[in-house]
């Protein structure tokens, strides 16, 4: 069997389960590069997914804590789609992807890894992405580290 290295997610591995709201605990942290909050807003912040379905994914999530995109306001849908759209362009500009997946999963069922605070999953696409790894080795090769990225979207 070959093996992938890939070190820097060992701490990843090592999390302990949190119990508290992933998103609520970002709203309210002070230092933003440990939870990797990319941009803040009136009613959403966005911030890169620490276990990413593909390289440069980020999440944006309203401020308050709710579990539907029916429980928020009109301010705060409206901020929320407005953050949506330009982190869109931020990982256009930086990342030069060739497409995006960008979706909400609402409940466990429909895929959601926390289901508590409703959340805009945005990921970036690349012709050849979807390569053999993930069929033959149930394997997902992310190729760039969460400070990486962190880095080139916080430039400006």
């Amino acid at each position: 069997m070959d093996k992938i290295w890939a070190p820097w997610r060992s701490r990843y591995i090592y999390l302990k389960k949190r119990k508290r709201c992933i998103f609520c605990g970002a709203r309210n942290a002070r230092d933003t590069g440990k939870r990797y909050i990319v941009d803040r807003t009136r009613h959403s912040f966005s911030m890169l997914n620490m276990f990413p379905y593909n390289n440069a994914h980020v999440m944006v999530s309203p401020y308050r804590h709710v579990r539907s995109l029916e429980e928020l306001d009109r301010a705060e849908m409206t901020d929320l789609f407005e953050l949506v759209n330009a982190t869109t362009a931020r990982l256009t500009k930086e990342f030069k992807p060739h497409g995006f997946n960008i979706g909400v999963n609402i409940g466990r069922v429909a895929g959601a890894g926390y289901e508590g605070h409703v959340h805009v999953h945005i990921v970036p696409r690349w012709l050849g992405d979807s390569n053999f790894m993930p069929v033959v080795a149930n394997t997902k090769v992310v190729s760039d580290s969460l400070d990486s990225v962190y880095k080139r979207l916080k430039k400006r």
